[in-house]
């Protein structure tokens, strides 16, 4: 029986051992990552001038995204969908990795063809000339957007209503 359970208690504490491991493993490469907000050297948006503060590179990668989304985001789709007049907001995340290329854009919309029309415009973001840095050593940057704007939409009657489902059950399957 004493053996039984001193093998039980090894085995635990191997196991658990084994875990810590995976969990020191997981943070050097979460550490890797780090927020827009708070990283050293932001990426360099290609137009912005890499000799300006970090302060003013991260007002020049803002400008420039955000104008970019301005320009190429389609409205007129939100109008169309037949949301409910007023503010729609979309929430976009993605990455700039280590490469300075734009990756693993992720959106929450109040429609799905919201949210693939965000994804496609940040796709549209080119490639950083350098990546962000956090103690000399190039890191993948994390950023956040909220896209803001006025649906103005139009009634729908129902036959219109019905086309917009069926095709939204399309797409989701």
């Amino acid at each position: 029986m004493k053996y039984v359970l001193a093998l039980s208690c090894l085995f635990l504490c191997l196991s658990s051992a084994a875990q810590e491991t995976e969990a020191t493993d997981l943070k050097e490469d979460q550490s890797k990552e780090v927020p827009f907000a708070v990283v050293e050297k932001v990426p360099i948006y290609s137009g912005c001038d890499a000799s300006m503060s970090n302060v003013n590179l991260k007002k020049c990668m803002s400008d420039k995204i955000i104008e970019l989304v301005q320009k190429k985001f389609n409205t007129d789709l939100a109008n169309s969908l037949g949301l409910p007049d007023g503010k729609a907001r979309i929430m976009v995340s993605f990455k700039i990795d280590t490469n300075g290329k734009v990756v693993e854009i992720m959106s929450r919309a109040p429609h799905p063809r919201l949210e693939e029309e965000a994804i496609r415009v940040i796709q549209l973001i080119p490639s950083m000339d350098a990546p962000g840095y956090a103690h000399d050593e190039a890191v993948t940057v994390s950023y956040s957007l909220p896209i803001v704007f006025q649906v103005v939409g139009k009634k729908l009657s129902r036959k219109e209503k019905r086309a917009l489902k069926k095709l939204e059950r399309d797409i989701s399957n």
